[in-house]
């Protein structure tokens, strides 16, 4: 253990009989029931536990960030401090300076209205006292060392225009930037590929070392526990279960559920469909082009190429997957094959030819091109329910159903992803991010399309949830006849669900084919470098 800089070994935070609840319609709901925790200075205490556990409740509980119908009651104290019950000119006094969170889905912690550069500076300037110019130099720094590439040109760029991966590190750079005391780092690799994980772990590591800074890890990752962390927190359905080393945990667990955690992984095959099959959508020389203008800080209006001539060609019931780097234009390409943005190339749905089609022309075929997002909490609205959200494509694409068909469609489409149909009435933010991306699932499946576009399906699920949205997804496949593009920096996942690979690097496919033949006998370094990482963190 690390001494903290007062010279003393005070925990950081002590946490004791701290309750999260929500009031919703249909009673409280108990988040998270009276757990107790320690973080040592200079140590990482990893949380760990399925979806909807009370992970991230918990800590944002002690943040003073929970919702308005969310209250938190019991003790945590910051070196001595308490917290619980603190105003909220005290709790500023701690967050963003000794106390620090990077949240699991960035896209709706950072302004859209505002460079990254600029959103970065703010704090800095805030916290530091430095000139805007001075933060410049900082901001490129550290968008230097969260390993964003190009940070002179990025710095520029708005949330809108980096992937979610970048996105992340965005956040991981501003919670950084103050040099915290304690960071909590909520699933903080959840959006990135391998070979970015293992870098933005050294990092955190390098600056703990560096500050003695205490680190919160909540994550389902526990590859990665077991490579970073020191002591591990098992949470279930609000409580805790297990505590201990990472050595007793992982060599010696004692309850079944951490057994079964640790046991938990992607398993099984897909096998390709008939070479009969026929061709259902079709992208040939795909290029998307992004216009960059004048930022913040510098820079002319210039043109960014995100997918240079790719080509893909996806069968009925096959599923390919896409995966390569953060920003490699693994989602650009996604999105440009159901004509979502302005690209290049020549486009068929089966046999029609969507090569010209705009807007209005491609609206009646929405209901067969559908699109799980990476990011479910950003799409998904808060002022609606659950019921409301996953029924609303129904509204549009058939009119003729009563309110009462269209429950009972909604209460369907919740049971297929394994929610309970209760959850119809209330808000997304009462859901951890797990089961916000089966929501999403559910918006998407309810309306019984041809093809689906999964980006990131299974990023913000634990293994064990994981496995059974895979099972979801293959079921629905073979009972429909669907077919997937699943875009993926998971390899275990994609290994998992896919049939046909595709590899990308800087919008360009590098390498592709069956997916044993990409797994078992890579051709391309990239490729290779790709496998070493994934099974580095395994």
């Amino acid at each position: 253990m690390t001494a903290d800089s007062k010279g003393t070994n005070e925990n950081v935070l002590s946490v004791r009989g701290l309750k999260v609840d929500f009031t919703t319609p249909d009673g409280d709901v108990n988040a998270v029931k009276g757990i107790d925790l320690d973080v040592k200075p200079g140590e990482t205490l990893a949380v760990v536990g399925e979806s909807g556990s009370g992970k991230s409740q918990t800590m944002m509980g002690i943040m003073g960030l929970l919702a308005n119908n969310g209250r938190v009651t019991g003790s945590a104290k910051y070196r001595g401090k308490e917290l619980v019950g603190l105003p909220l000119q005290g709790l500023n006094e701690v967050r963003g300076s000794k106390i620090t969170m990077i949240f699991q889905e960035p896209m709706t912690s950072l302004d859209p209205l505002y460079t990254i550069g600029r959103q970065i500076a703010e704090p800095i300037v805030h916290h530091k006292g430095l000139t805007f110019k001075q933060a410049k130099v900082r901001v490129l720094e550290l968008l230097k060392l969260v390993g964003i590439p190009e940070p002179e040109r990025r710095i520029n760029s708005y949330p809108h225009e980096m992937s979610g991966g970048q996105r992340q590190r965005v956040m991981i750079a501003m919670a950084l930037a103050n040099e915290p005391d304690l960071l909590i780092a909520d699933e903080p690799t959840t959006a990135l590929d391998v070979t970015i994980q293992a870098q933005i772990l050294d990092l955190l590591r390098s600056l703990q070392k560096r500050f003695g800074m205490a680190v919160v890890l909540i994550t389902h990752d526990l590859g990665i526990v077991k490579h970073f962390a020191d002591r591990v927190v098992v949470m279930r359905r609000g409580e805790v279960v297990e505590k201990g080393s990472i050595k007793d945990i992982f060599e010696q667990p004692k309850e079944d559920y951490t057994k079964m955690l640790l046991a938990s992984e992607p398993s099984g095959t897909k096998q390709p469909p008939a070479d009969t099959a026929p061709i259902i959508l079709e992208g040939r020389n795909v290029t998307v082009d992004f216009a960059i203008g004048g930022g913040f800080f510098f820079g002319s209006n210039t043109a960014f190429r995100a997918v240079d001539g790719v080509s893909v060609r996806l069968k009925k019931g096959q599923t390919i997957g896409i995966v390569g780097e953060s920003g490699s234009g693994k989602s650009t390409l996604g999105r440009a094959l159901l004509r979502l943005l302005p690209s290049g190339g020549h486009y068929h749905f089966g046999d029609k030819n969507i090569s010209s089609f705009d807007r209005s022309a491609m609206r009646p075929l929405r209901r067969e091109l559908q699109l799980v997002f990476q990011d479910p909490y950003g799409s998904l609205s808060p002022r609606q329910t659950v019921g409301e959200i996953i029924t609303e494509g129904l509204l549009i694409h058939e009119p003729q159903l009563s309110r009462t068909e269209r429950d009972k469609r909604a209460v369907a489409a919740l049971k297929e992803v394994g929610l309970d149909p209760a959850a119809r009435n209330r808000y997304p933010h009462e859901f951890s991010g797990g089961q916000r991306q089966r929501i999403a699932i559910a918006r998407a499946v309810i309306l019984k399309p041809k093809v689906v576009i999964l980006d990131e399906p299974t990023s913000a699920l634990d293994r064990s949830v994981q496995g059974q949205v895979i099972e979801l997804l293959r079921d629905l496949q073979k009972k429909h006849g669907l077919s997937y593009v699943f875009i993926s920096h998971d390899l275990a996942v994609i290994k998992a669900m896919s049939d046909y690979v595709i590899v990308m690097k800087n919008g360009k496919i590098v390498e592709e084919g069956q997916t044993e033949e990409i797994f078992d006998s890579p051709h391309q370094a990239y490729t290779k470098t790709l496998m070493a990482a994934a099974f580095d963190l395994e």
